[in-house]
């Protein structure tokens, strides 16, 4: 194994001929995908990794200045398919994995065949011409919380953005990935996504998307699928789902695993 992948706790499975990569959001980790890799890894050769910073990975390999901005973790998902000698692959992306695999694609697009854009946004931060979903206040107490008492903002945070109860096991599930985290780490990661704008260069990505959004997401209003739809460059498709929450894939996977699984096939034209 090498250096890279041992760093992002990167996992091959399955063998198929396409490769398919999945890439998880804030405050999870690759255990997120629970649900969706047993209908993948006996049609495609699956990658699994965890974005650094996740409670998984060594705390001591987290560079505050190079993950300041989402390029930091782009550049972290090309070093993974260079060091796995992949020259194309269907990108899945929850959350900031959706805009770190932007990111990535506009840099080497020869390397994608498809991004699977789900639940993504590339600006939480409301602005005069935009609603991203968040107020600057909103933030400036939400980093505040954080920072005073991470545990308790991480029981508060889990059920508002699972959209459950938080006896429900999606809310735990993701509860423990987020108490795994460091706090100061967790807080700088939280700042990167909420403060990044990549809306200027969706124009230049060129390659096939897929959107994938929930009708109800607490992080990530429904419009902002719509937005993406219109000014990404290359050829988009958005589906909608009946679902709630930002992580679907862990409340109802029984709704959102055969979407995802249509998208990644391409069973949608974009």
């Amino acid at each position: 194994m090498g250096i890279v992948e041992e760093a992002h706790n990167v996992k091959v499975l399955g063998s198929g001929e396409t490769v398919v990569v999945l890439g998880h959001g804030f405050g999870t980790d690759q255990s997120v995908w629970k649900h969706l890799l047993p209908h993948l890894v006996h049609t495609y050769r699956v990658v699994v990794y965890d974005n650094m910073g996740a409670g998984t990975t060594n705390p001591e390999y987290f560079d505050f200045d190079r993950y300041s901005t989402l390029e930091g973790f782009a550049y972290d998902l090309l070093a993974i398919l260079e060091e796995l000698h992949i020259e194309n692959c269907i990108f899945v992306g929850h959350s900031v994995s959706a805009m770190i695999g932007i990111l990535a694609s506009i840099s080497r697009p020869d390397l994608f065949s498809r991004l699977v854009l789900f639940a993504g946004s590339p600006r939480l931060l409301n602005c005069p011409d935009y609603y991203g979903g968040f107020d600057q206040e909103e933030l400036n107490q939400l980093f505040d919380a954080m920072k005073n008492n991470y545990m308790s903002w991480c029981e508060g945070f889990a059920p508002l953005i699972v959209g459950a109860d938080m006896d429900s096991d999606a809310v735990q599930e993701f509860s423990r990935t987020l108490f795994n985290m460091r706090p100061d780490i967790a807080l700088a990661v939280a700042q990167t996504i909420f403060n990044s704008d990549i809306r200027p260069l969706l124009g230049l990505v060129t390659v096939p998307c897929h959107i994938v959004q929930s009708m109800k997401d607490p992080a990530v209003p429904v419009v902002v699928s719509e937005y993406l739809h219109e000014h990404l460059g290359g050829k988009s498709v958005v589906e909608v789902m009946q679902s709630e929450g930002h992580l679907p894939h862990l409340s109802c996977p029984e709704i959102v695993i055969p979407i995802l699984l249509r998208h990644i096939q391409g069973d949608v034209t974009a």
